[in-house]
C-alpha cells in the first residue's frame, strides 16, 4: 500500500470514528443504564465476559424494574459481542457501548454500538454504567495526532522519545564518558583538550545512533523532530550532521531545556508547542495553498458538491478535499421522467420536497448517504486521495464556508 493510500486509509477510519463519537455523545438514557466498556489488547477476552456476568449477577439488585431490565439487556448484548472475538481483542483494543436510549415520545430502543481499533491502544480496563455514554477518552484520542521524535541531550547525559498525539513515550537513553572540564594532574592541557573533544563526538554518535535506530524506520510516518538541550550542546549536535539525513530534515527546531533526563523530554514538549501546533496544519495548508493557486491561475481546481462530484466521476480529480467539520448528508430525487439529480443537505435536517431541474416534475427522494462517505467512494474508485482539511486556519475555515467544505485538485481541466 502506498504511503497517500495509508494515510487516506487513516483518514477515513478517523472519519468514521468521529461520526459514531458525535452519535455517541447525543443518545441519553433514564438513570443510570447506558452501559460502557473499555477493553485493553491484552486483557483476555474470557476476563471481560466473567466481569460481564459479575455485573449482570450484581444488577439484580436495582430497585427500578425498567433500569435493571435494561442494564441486564445491555450487558446481555455486549456478551453476545464479545463471543466474536478470539483470546484477545484487535490491536489497540476496543470499545463497547449498549443500552437503552430516550427514542422520544417515552419510547426507549436498545443499540450497541462496538469501535475496534481506536487510533491510540485503550490504556486500561474501565467500566462505565450512567445516563451517558463514557466518550471522553475516545475524544481525547480523536484530539491527538501526529508523531513526533524528541531528542533532549547535554554532555553527561540524553534521552530520545516519542510523542505521539498528547502522550510522550521516553524511550532510550544514554550517560556519557565525556570527562569534566578540569583535567587530571600530569596531563597536558592540549591532549586533556582532545581527548575531551573525541569523548563528547563519540557520545553525540551515539546519541544519534539511539535516534536513528529509532526513527529511520518510522521516517515516513514521523511528523517532526524536536531537540531539546543547553547551547551549545544540541547546537553541535545539529550543526555536526550526527543524525540521518532523513531525520536531520525533519528537525522542526532546537530548544533551550535545563534537563535532559525524562523529565526533559516533557520540557521540550512544552517548549516547543508553537513549532508542533505550525507543523500539525503545515500539509492542510499546503492542500489549500495548491488549491488557491490552481483556482486563481488556471482551471485544474473544482469545488461544491456538484462540480466536485461530476469530477470525481469523470475521473478527472487528483485529490479530493473535504472540510474536517462537514456535516451533510447527500439525497438522490429521481423524477419519473427518469431523471437523478442529488442534493445535499444539513444531517439533522428533514428531507425537502424537489422538482426536476430538467423537466419540472416532482422527484422522488431517495436514500439519504453521509455526504463524505459518499464522494470518499466515489474517489476510491477512480483512484483520487483524500485529503481532510482542518478548520483552525483561514483557508481550512473558507473551504467550509466559502466552497460547501467540499473541493478537489484536478489532474487536468474538465470546464466544469
Amino acid at each position: 500500500m502506498s504511503i497517500d493510500a495509508a494515510e487516506t486509509n487513516e483518514d477515513r477510519r478517523k472519519y468514521e470514528f468521529r461520526k459514531v463519537l458525535e452519535e455517541l455523545e447525543e443518545f441519553e438514557g433514564s438513570g443510570t443504564q447506558l452501559v460502557t466498556i473499555y477493553i485493553p489488547e491484552d486483557r483476555q477476552v474470557s476476563d471481560v465476559v466473567a466481569h460481564v456476568t459479575q455485573e449482570h449477577s450484581e444488577a439484580a439488585n436495582i430497585k427500578s424494574k425498567q433500569t435493571r431490565t435494561n442494564v441486564q439487556d445491555a450487558l446481555t448484548s455486549i456478551k453476545d459481542r464479545l463471543r466474536y472475538y478470539d483470546t484477545f481483542p484487535p490491536e489497540n483494543g476496543m470499545v463497547i457501548f449498549s443500552g437503552a436510549i430516550n427514542a422520544g415520545g417515552g419510547q426507549t430502543e436498545m443499540i450497541t454500538r462496538t469501535l475496534e481499533s481506536p487510533p491510540n491502544p485503550v490504556e486500561s480496563f474501565r467500566y462505565h454504567c450512567d445516563s451517558d455514554f463514557l466518550v471522553e477518552p475516545l475524544e481525547h484520542m480523536m484530539a491527538d495526532s501526529g508523531l513526533f521524535g524528541l531528542v533532549v541531550l547535554d554532555r553527561r547525559e540524553a534521552n530520545v522519545g516519542w510523542l505521539k498525539g498528547k502522550r510522550v513515550e521516553p524511550v532510550k537513553s544514554a550517560s556519557s564518558l565525556v570527562p569534566g572540564k578540569q583535567r587530571k594532574g600530569g596531563q597536558s592541557a592540549q591532549r586533556f583538550a582532545r581527548l575531551r573533544l573525541e569523548a563528547i563526538d563519540n557520545f553525540y554518535q551515539e546519541v544519534a545512533e539511539m535516534a536513528d535506530d529509532l526513527m529511520v524506520p518510522k521516517r515516513h510516518e514521523l511528523d517532526g523532530i524536536l531537540v531539546g538541550g543547553p547551547s551549545p550542546t544540541k547546537d553541535e549536535f545539529l550543526d555536526g550532521d550526527y543524525l540521518h539525513h532523513e531525520l536531520q530534515d525533519k528537525v522542526l527546531g532546537k530548544f533551550d531545556i535545563a534537563y535532559t533526563d525524562e523529565s526533559g523530554l516533557y520540557d521540550l514538549v512544552d517548549k516547543g508547542q508553537e513549532a508542533l501546533a505550525d507543523q500539525e496544519l503545515v500539509e492542510d495548508k499546503n492542500q489549500m495553498e495548491e488549491f488557491f493557486e490552481n483556482l486563481h491561475t488556471g482551471n485544474q481546481a473544482t469545488y461544491g458538491f456538484g462540480p466536485t462530484r461530476e469530477n470525481l466521476i469523470m475521473g478527472s480529480v487528483d485529490r479530493l478535499l473535504l472540510s474536517e467539520d462537514l456535516t451533510e448528508d447527500v439525497i438522490p430525487f429521481e423524477c419519473p421522467n427518469g431523471h437523478t439529480e442529488y442534493e445535499t443537505v444539513e444531517r439533522r435536517h428533514t428531507t425537502p420536497s424537489q422538482d426536476c431541474s430538467e423537466c419540472g416534475e416532482a422527484a422522488d427522494p431517495g436514500e439519504r448517504e453521509d455526504v463524505v462517505e459518499h464522494l470518499m467512494e466515489i474517489a476510491d474508485q477512480r483512484g483520487t486521495d483524500t485529503k481532510f482539511i482542518s478548520t483552525d486556519f483561514e483557508k481550512g475555515e473558507q473551504l467550509l464556508n466559502a466552497f460547501g467544505g467540499v473541493a478537489g485538485i484536478l489532474r487536468y481541466e474538465t470546464g466544469v
